[in-house]
């Protein structure tokens, strides 16, 4: 792997085990189903781009990935006792919502040129729905810098409620749906231009997850949705 970026001893000692854990865990509280992971790359860098409805997705989405995941996180969720301390163990790049961070996406950057994925979620944040809000355009920023392909990852049942009924012993379904990697059109716009056609890259990016998710998660890309071939 090539790149400044290093992953520290201490994580690369924890995440397996933080992982075994959550995936013990989740197998007890539900019903788990994951298909596509034939899709995930074996090796390089990548984006893995999720729908991001309540705080479980993240620890899903790792536990249940076939390769270590670098992952970027809110800020504020550091601040909260258990989370945070989670969050510090695995080594989370915590990202401060609703700013431009410089030095956030250069981390994020050197990740990637370094050939490690990375999850992230396009919608910049928990919409606490399961219907997605319209992406972000950061992401397309962060595959115009870096070329890297985008692996859909559609998560399926972590609304909020999900704990509530996990204690009742209902053991609700969660799924992961793994799609094919897609490669995003360049942009060698100027100005207003490449910011719309950034935007467009990130819907993309949204269309395809929409497509491989049930119609009440789609949101604003019901229409659009771009379903697997």
């Amino acid at each position: 792997m090539n790149g400044a970026y290093r992953v520290p001893l201490k994580f690369r000692l924890s995440r397996p085990l933080l992982r075994a854990v959550f995936r013990g865990i989740f197998h007890i509280l539900a019903n788990v189903k994951i298909s596509g992971t034939e899709n995930i790359p074996r090796h390089g860098a990548y984006v893995a781009a999720m729908n991001h409805v309540s705080i479980y997705d993240p620890p899903f989405a790792a536990a249940f990935w076939t390769r270590p995941l670098e992952i970027i996180g809110a800020s504020d969720v550091f601040d909260k006792p258990a989370q945070g301390q989670l969050l510090r163990a695995y080594g989370v790049i915590p990202v401060h919502r609703g700013e431009y961070d410089r030095a956030l996406f250069q981390r994020i950057i050197a990740v990637l040129q370094a050939g490690f994925p990375l999850l992230m979620a396009p919608e910049g944040g928990r919409s606490h729905v399961p219907a997605m809000r319209r992406a972000l355009p950061g992401i397309a920023y962060i595959v115009e810098q870096t070329k890297v392909p985008v692996v859909p990852a559609a998560i399926v049942g972590t609304t909020e409620d999900f704990w509530q009924r996990a204690r009742r012993g209902e053991r609700p379904t969660l799924e992961l749906r793994i799609g094919k990697p897609i490669l995003l059109p360049e942009n060698t716009a100027k100005g207003r231009e490449r910011h719309e056609i950034r935007q467009a890259n990130a819907d993309l990016v949204m269309r395809h997850l929409a497509g491989l998710l049930p119609e009440e998660y789609r949101g604003v890309y019901a229409d659009s949705a771009i379903f697997p071939a």
